[in-house]
Parts: C-alpha cells; sequence; structure tokens
C-alpha cells in the first residue's frame, strides 16, 4: 500500500497542488477539511476528514507518515482571529505527534517576525516557534506571493485592471514582489517532506518586480485600457474598502497594504522555484480577471 499523507485544504488552493504532487509520486492522501466539494477534481482520488481542532484530530492523522499543514486565516472575521489559529495550529501539531506522524511540514510566509506590526506575521512566527518547540522532525516552507490557475490574488488584480478607469497603486510604488508557482511551492513542500532534517526553506520565484511595474505588467498582458496613478497609501485603501462594500467582499485590508509596502513579499534567500511569472501571465492572460474571486465566498460562505 502506498504510504500516507496527511494535507490541510486539498479542496482548496495551495493544499490541492501538494495533493496532487503527493499522488504523482505514488503516495496515498487523505486531506483534513472543512467541507467536502462533490464537484472536486480530487474528491474521488483521496480521503476526507474533518477539520475540526478537538480530539478527533488524532484518529484522523492516524496512520498518516507526513503532515503537510497550510491551515491558516487571511484576516480576521468575527470568532476567525489571528490568536484561536495559532492554537488551533498548536493543536494540530500537538494531535500530529500524538498520531505518531513522523514529520510535519508546515506552510508558512516569507519574513514572519514575532515583533512584526502585522498580526498574519506575527502569528505565522508564533507557530514556527510552536513547531520548532516540540522536538518533532520539520520542515517549515515560507512561500512569498504564491500565483496559479484558480489564485485569488493575481485574478483580482487582473479584474480590477479590466473593469475600473483608475488603477491606485499605493505609496511610490517601488517596493517589490517575487511571485512564486504555486506547482514549485507544492514541490518543494513535498520534497521537504521526504526529508529528515529539521529545515526552514524560503519558496520564492526567480524574479522581482516593483509593484508598480507588476501591476503593468498584468495589465499590458490583459489588454486592459486603465489608468494606473500612485496615490497615498490611505487614499488606496479607501478606495479598496469602496470597493470591498460594492463586491461584498474583503478586497484588501490595512495590514496587508503595509506588509506589501514594507516589502515583506520578497525572499532575501537565492531563489528555488523555477518557473517564470512572465510566460505563465502571457499563456493565462485571456482568462485571467474575467470573474472576480471573492475571499468572503470562498471561505466564509458569502
Amino acid at each position: 500500500m502506498p504510504e500516507l499523507d496527511v494535507v490541510t485544504g486539498s479542496f482548496s488552493y495551495t493544499g490541492r497542488h501538494i495533493a496532487e504532487e503527493l499522488l504523482a509520486r505514488g503516495r496515498s492522501v487523505r486531506t483534513l477539511t472543512r467541507k467536502v466539494d462533490p464537484a472536486h477534481p480530487l474528491v474521488s482520488r483521496i480521503e476526507a476528514a474533518p477539520l475540526v481542532f478537538d480530539d478527533r484530530l488524532v484518529e484522523s492523522l492516524s496512520g498518516a507518515d507526513t503532515l503537510y499543514n497550510t491551515y491558516w486565516v487571511r484576516f480576521e472575521r468575527g470568532e476567525t482571529t489571528f490568536a484561536r489559529a495559532v492554537e488551533n495550529t498548536r493543536r494540530l501539531f500537538e494531535a500530529a505527534r500524538a498520531a505518531g506522524v513522523r514529520r510535519i511540514v508546515h506552510i508558512s510566509v516569507a519574513n514572519p517576525d514575532p515583533t512584526s506590526p502585522f498580526p498574519y506575521f506575527r502569528g505565522k512566527a508564533e507557530t514556527e516557534d510552536a513547531l520548532r518547540a516540540m522536538a518533532t522532525s520539520h520542515a517549515i516552507v515560507r512561500p512569498t506571493l504564491v500565483f496559479g490557475a484558480d489564485d485569488i490574488l493575481v485574478n483580482n488584480i487582473a479584474w480590477g485592471l479590466r473593469h475600473v478607469p483608475v488603477f491606485l497603486v499605493p505609496g511610490d510604488g517601488r517596493y517589490e514582489v517575487q511571485p512564486v508557482s504555486v506547482r514549485d511551492a507544492a514541490r518543494l513542500c513535498v520534497d521537504a517532506g521526504g526529508r529528515d532534517d529539521d529545515v526552514t526553506l524560503d519558496a520564492a520565484g526567480p524574479d522581482r518586480w516593483t509593484y508598480e511595474g507588476f501591476v503593468r505588467l498584468v495589465a499590458r498582458a490583459v489588454g486592459a485600457r486603465v489608468w494606473i496613478r500612485r496615490a497615498p497609501s490611505g487614499i488606496a485603501l479607501a478606495a479598496a474598502h469602496l470597493a470591498g462594500a460594492l463586491l461584498r467582499d474583503v478586497v484588501v485590508t490595512r495590514d496587508e497594504l503595509g506588509a506589501l509596502e514594507a516589502g515583506l513579499l520578497v525572499s532575501h534567500e537565492p531563489p528555488v522555484g523555477t518557473e517564470r511569472f512572465e510566460p505563465w501571465l502571457a499563456g493565462n492572460a485571456g482568462a485571467l480577471g474575467r470573474r472576480y474571486s471573492s475571499e468572503l465566498a470562498r471561505n466564509f460562505g458569502r
């Protein structure tokens, strides 16, 4: 029988690609998920168990060789908080240890920092520390800006460029982004799962752009006739909040803009990703941004 691995969120974005990479390597996959999508292409190929942070976790993780954890929250909403996400992640790690899981691969973020002014990055640093404190074989993978089929961020940038007359770039637009393909990120995670040493790795692509340059690149690719202009961060944030109200979604948060302008979406290590963004963009430009992808609809059921 193929060895069993557990992936959180195999019916979502990064988790799906990790599961597909594991299946391609002859592994068996069980996912921990909040809901099963009967139309998902993986639904007949993997096991599914509920992602609930209680005593059932140990049973759901039993028999697994490696846990690939993609669970996290993008922003706080109602009872969904970063503090709760940190605690849930800690419970997941403890359950994996209790279930006898050999190794944990934890998907974090580039530039986590326990002293960061941004709770997303502070929380990721806390989860990394919790994993290291457990003395369990582990790998920590830190992606930058992830792109690929069915992503939200790049798609919605393209949607905005297609549908608004003026696209505002916050601040001076010179802060950088370093996109990594979701396939490269998944490959790196699965490679890390096969190792025995404790390791922390950045998942970053081979190319960087200033954010303004990145936006203009996407605009040219999708053929958008839009006025791209820099604006003070507060004005750009207000425009994003107005768009969010019209779309009934959270387009971007104050902290996300702050992290972007602080240059946190780049790596300071040699890039390990090989897939370049520009050829991917050229091959997908026709479909990119045709539909808006709602974070609230995808993760909060609105």
